[in-house]
């Protein structure tokens, strides 16, 4: 058995197991919050109305039958792709146009890209306007949603562009070790747009205005000193232009650190549980959360660099994935794709490590917040936000341990509750 056969083979059997416990952790899922959609939780009765229970409920399957349909039609995009032909038909197409060189090459990756977005779109479409309006959440026109795909687009390829023929570039021209400059370009780009991304790009989509409500600065304010925390500023988001979804967030890096408030968040939680929610996020910083997801993403990513430099001078890699490999110009760009295509395919049963770190993550932020503010202030506010999310508080326990990067609500109010009585 020749080792493109064998590639082959394996990368069709995980493209078939993954789709397979998708499709079966999907079913669990709708099956467990329809059981439990007529009765709130014993733990929440007091606190959520059956109305609310029932449409977190009603909104998590269909969100959930929505993504087994995507499950699927992306599956046999990824084959189309590979196996049957797509990518190398594309490829060829574009060599007999444009030559081998560096034209075709970003040819090939921008064209990828486009073709893959485009199929994509009614998909967005759906979610957006259908699924998201028909639970009161999408707060978008259709103009908005189109300005924001343009200039989505056209960032992408005013950052991305420069940034794939350097790559491309530092993969033809620096020998056998290409890879470790092009991690080391790749991770250095990653910490340039943390640093930028604030104050540059989010301002293209949202408007970002100060913090103007006094006695709540104050608070926050207080907040962060205690904790030894310092930001360039308070923030407010106007989220509610696009979305009913409340959220907090930290952004930048290193002097850029900044807090931003969605608008609906402020609307939703009084002072002492936006206090409670900051002390969350300060929870994560306090515990090098971010630094340890940083470092865990630099070594990910070497490793990554590191199989694709191997694998990209192997002809069997590209053959086995349905593609043939130029012989008389480079297989650059083909690389880089094949490998982003199959890398999710390979890696997809690693997912629920991803998440039990996650999840361990969270409840050390929730334990750092408890002791900073108040636990019940903490419940309350997530409570509520678990309730404006439409987030079910009865998922399949499985479906949670394999995907949920936070952990369930009556597993996150528990140990609130036990660490909060004296």
């Amino acid at each position: 058995m020749t080792a493109s056969y064998t590639l082959t083979l394996a990368f069709a059997a995980f493209l078939v197991a993954g789709l397979g416990v998708k499709f079966w952790l999907a079913s669990r899922q709708i099956r467990h919050v329809s059981r439990h959609r007529e009765q709130v939780p014993a733990a929440f009765a007091a606190t959520v109305a059956l109305a609310a229970h029932q449409k977190a409920a009603d909104y998590t399957i269909a969100k959930t039958r929505f993504g087994m349909l995507e499950l699927a039609f992306g599956a046999a995009v990824l084959l189309g792709w590979t196996l049957l032909g797509g990518l190398d038909t594309l490829n060829q197409a574009l060599l007999r146009w444009l030559g081998h060189g560096m034209t075709q090459q970003l040819a090939l990756l921008a064209g990828f890209v486009l073709i893959s977005g485009a199929l994509d779109l009614p998909f967005t479409l759906y979610q957006t306007f259908v699924i998201e309006e028909r639970f009161g959440f999408n707060k978008m026109t259709f103009k908005l949603w189109l300005v924001d795909l343009l200039k989505s687009t056209a960032l992408g390829a005013a950052i991305g562009l420069p940034i794939a023929a350097l790559i491309l570039w530092l993969m033809g021209a620096t020998g056998r070790f290409w890879w470790l400059w092009a991690w080391a370009v790749w991770m250095g780009f990653n910490l340039l747009l943390l640093v930028v991304y604030p104050t540059f790009i989010a301002p293209l989509f949202n408007k970002f205005k100060p913090l103007e409500d006094e006695t709540l600065k104050a608070r926050v304010t207080e907040l962060m000193r205690r904790c030894g925390f310092a930001a360039k500023g308070l923030f407010v988001m106007d989220g509610s232009k696009r979305s009913a979804h409340a959220n907090a967030y930290f952004t930048g890096f290193g002097a850029s650190k900044r807090v931003v408030f969605y608008d609906t968040l402020l609307a939703k939680l009084s002072p002492p549980e936006v206090d409670a929610v900051l002390a969350h996020e300060l929870g994560h910083f306090k515990h090098k959360h971010i630094i340890k997801r940083i470092l865990g993403m630099f070594a990910l990513s070497l490793a990554g660099f590191a199989l694709l430099g191997w694998a990209a001078t192997q002809a069997w890699f590209y053959t086995g994935l349905g593609v043939r490999p130029n012989l008389v110009g480079p297989n650059d760009a083909l690389a880089l794709l094949l490998f982003a295509l199959a890398l999710p395919v390979f890696s997809f049963f690693v997912a629920p490590l991803i998440a039990l770190l996650s999840r361990r993550h969270e409840f050390q932020a929730d334990a750092y917040a408890v002791q900073q503010t108040s636990g019940r202030d903490l419940a309350a506010a997530l409570l509520k936000l678990y309730e404006d999310n439409a987030s079910t508080l009865t998922p399949d326990p499985v479906f949670a341990r394999f995907y949920y990067s936070h952990p369930p609500a009556s597993e996150r109010l528990a140990r609130m509750t036990a660490r909060s009585s004296p």
